[in-house]
């Protein structure tokens, strides 16, 4: 089992809570807009951390961070990127490889919007953890927290960090 620490647009703001939330977990995955490289640095040191850069990320940032990153845990295939949309409206960007090529897991950033959906046409679960930062115009900054056993995403859990 790995367990899973999930953000998002935490726009150079790591809130403390961050920490007691994600003790347990085995890794963190940061689906972009950082803000500073100095936030991954913390997050990174913490625990292992996956990421990819958001449209606000600065080259820095973009050095080590890919766009798109596509790996297994455990054995489910994992597609991160930012800016991605959601079943049905899927970004431009990403649209005819998610349909050629469909992962398991899809998770994207940059809406600020906390969503949990299965694309059946696909058999993918899609997530996007909200945003954890105080820029954007969520009222609640949220974060996500889940398990992957073999094949399977389970335990999910929302965590509100309250208002921004």
């Amino acid at each position: 089992m790995t367990r899973i620490g999930l953000i998002s647009d935490t726009h150079s703001y790591l809130d403390s809570a961050v920490f007691k939330h994600f003790d347990t977990c085995d890794e963190i995955w940061h689906v972009g807009d950082f803000g500073t490289l100095e936030l991954a640095d913390q997050l990174a040191a913490f625990k292992p951390l996956k990421g990819v850069y958001g449209n606000i990320d600065g080259a820095d940032i973009r050095q080590v961070y890919p766009e798109h990153l596509r790996f297994k845990c455990e054995a489910v295939d994992v597609w991160m990127t930012h800016i991605g949309g959601y079943p049905d409206k899927y970004s431009p960007a990403v649209r005819k490889d998610i349909y050629l090529n469909p992962p398991m897991l899809f998770i994207s950033g940059h809406s600020h919007i906390l969503k949990v959906i299965y694309d059946k046409k696909i058999s993918c679960l899609h997530l996007n953890p909200g945003a954890a930062g105080k820029q954007g115009w969520q009222k609640v900054r949220t974060l996500m927290r889940f398990s992957i056993t073999e094949d399977k995403v389970q335990g999910m859990d929302v965590i509100e960090l309250g208002a921004k």
